[in-house]
């Protein structure tokens, strides 16, 4: 179900002499080559991506997809936006919806076969990928389903499924892989606790976060 793409592992005598170098077998050329695309760059304020948006037929179908597969919350979406939308949170990540009309397309969807190679989107860190597949089963969405990096001794699991308006979405173990900045160390910065937004409870007999 689905092409599964491995990176070729480096041969005994590769590995030799990457010891050899002691570089962990990190090529210094490219290394000093990455650090200066960072040249100039400042540390910016930012802290977390907040949302998404996407434009959709429907944006009734697109909410009951979002929570029913993917477990979002409804939010209040602020009364100033006076055109039909919804927003939509959770896993530390917005989901905006806006009606879309014949001014307004989506150029980035692929109405096609499922392709890793699209755009998508993708939340990693599943806890049980079995849970995802057997949900997807039970609502009768067609997906995609493979594993890479085996030979790494890193193996990905990913499900490759689309929205109702055929934008692509993958649910993945990505936390298994390493994360190895390329000449930036330094300069990653991860989410913390605080770029999530305020929670305000209901009041009584509001069911509207």
């Amino acid at each position: 179900m689905g092409e599964v793409c491995k990176r070729v592992a480096p041969s005994v005598r590769e590995e030799e002499e990457e010891e050899e170098n002691g570089d962990g077998g990190v090529d210094p050329a490219a290394e000093s080559s990455s650090a200066k695309l960072y040249e100039d760059v400042p540390e910016m304020p930012l802290m977390a991506l907040n949302h998404i948006s996407r434009l959709c037929k429907s944006v009734d179908a697109s909410v009951r997809f979002y929570v029913k597969a993917l477990g979002f919350v409804l939010i209040h979406r602020p009364p100033a936006l006076d055109f039909n939308g919804a927003w939509l949170f959770n896993y530390g990540v917005g989901i905006h919806l806006v009606q879309r009309d014949d001014a307004r397309r989506a150029p980035d969807v692929n109405p096609g076969d499922l392709d890793p190679m699209d755009n998508h989107i993708s939340f990693q860190q599943c806890e049980d990928m079995e849970m995802m597949e057997k949900r997807l089963n039970e609502m009768g969405i067609e997906y995609m389903k493979r594993t890479i990096n085996e030979e790494e001794g890193s193996p990905i699991d990913q499900l490759f499924f689309k929205d109702p308006d055929g934008f692509m979405i993958e649910i993945c173990n990505c936390e298994n892989l390493e994360l190895v900045p390329a000449g930036a160390l330094g300069r990653l910065r991860l989410p913390r606790d605080r770029h999530n937004p305020p929670l305000r409870m209901a009041a009584a007999g509001n069911d509207e976060a």
